[in-house]
């Protein structure tokens, strides 16, 4: 897996989820950084019907290397049946920034086993 860096787009229903997602995301190593923007408006087709909802945008910064398990836990924890999940590539990024990020984002996360 790579340690190519990624910026992974995640929209919730509420504050309050998104806020969890988010914490869960950065406590877990899985993303350096996630960013909450404000409410915002999607309009979307669902199950034959147009729907128009507010949602919040989660922008997690992450690698290649974490997006499966990241996919995996926010599926879990997320109230929405096909929850957005999107990855983009950063194409470019001070290498400051880019060190950081790719510190900050574990491998995986240890087992207590492991941590011993």
């Amino acid at each position: 897996m790579s340690n190519e860096a990624i910026v992974v787009l995640i929209t919730a229903p509420s504050r309050e989820e998104a806020s969890r997602l988010a914490e869960m995301l950065v406590g877990s190593r899985l993303a350096a950084c996630v960013q909450l923007m404000p409410e915002m408006e999607s309009v979307y087709h669902w199950q034959g019907t147009v729907h128009r909802d507010p949602e919040i945008l989660l922008i997690a910064k992450t690698t290649r290397a974490r997006f499966a398990e990241l996919e995996q836990q926010v599926r879990a924890l997320h109230s929405y049946q096909t929850p957005e999940i999107i990855a983009l590539p950063i194409v470019e990024s001070s290498a400051p920034y880019l060190s950081w990020l790719v510190e900050n984002v574990g491998n995986r996360a240890k087992t207590a086993h492991e941590e011993e």
